[in-house]
């Protein structure tokens, strides 16, 4: 397998990331102007333009781990279903934000990211048998869920 054949990869999952993350994020902004500013937060909580540059990193890494992952083949041992959990924590990902925003319901995300907080670790694990770069790539990702994970049962436990 050749260098352009992994930088086309990575390209294309770069982009799956990074416009799908933006189009599940550009589906809240009117509840996060109205909605959220009504909620009571913990002392903790980021200021709101803090939040477009982080996801835009951190799908950026995903997109480069994902795409490093399948540049291996779906033919090696274990590559198709890291794709498969990368797929299934990436969807939970997308929904977190309409149902938190869209939906108002703080405690049905709280259990939604809790569960893409254990696959996001279970997706490390098989990324990291494959390619420990790949897995590495998605520690800030699992750092900023953790991080959301307690903002969000504090925004459910203060309201």
């Amino acid at each position: 397998m050749n260098k352009s054949s992994l930088t086309t990869k990575i390209a294309i999952c770069v982009a799956m990331c990074v416009i799908t993350g933006f189009a599940s994020g550009s589906l809240t902004a009117d509840s996060i102007q109205n909605w959220y500013s009504t909620l009571n937060k913990p002392f903790f909580n980021p200021p709101n333009w803090i939040f477009a540059p982080v996801w835009t990193l951190l799908y950026v890494l995903l997109g480069i781990g994902a795409g490093m992952i399948w540049h291996k083949g779906l033919s090696e041992k274990g590559v198709k279903t890291a794709l498969i959990l990368f797929v299934a924590q990436f969807i939970l990902n997308l929904f977190w934000s309409p149902i938190f925003f869209n939906l108002q319901a703080p405690t049905l995300a709280l259990i939604i990211i809790v569960v893409l907080w254990f696959l996001i670790i279970i997706t490390i694990m098989h990324f990291n048998t494959i390619d420990r770069t790949a897995g590495k790539l998605m520690i800030p990702y699992l750092l900023w869920v953790s991080f959301a994970t307690i903002l969000n049962g504090s925004i459910v436990y203060l309201n």
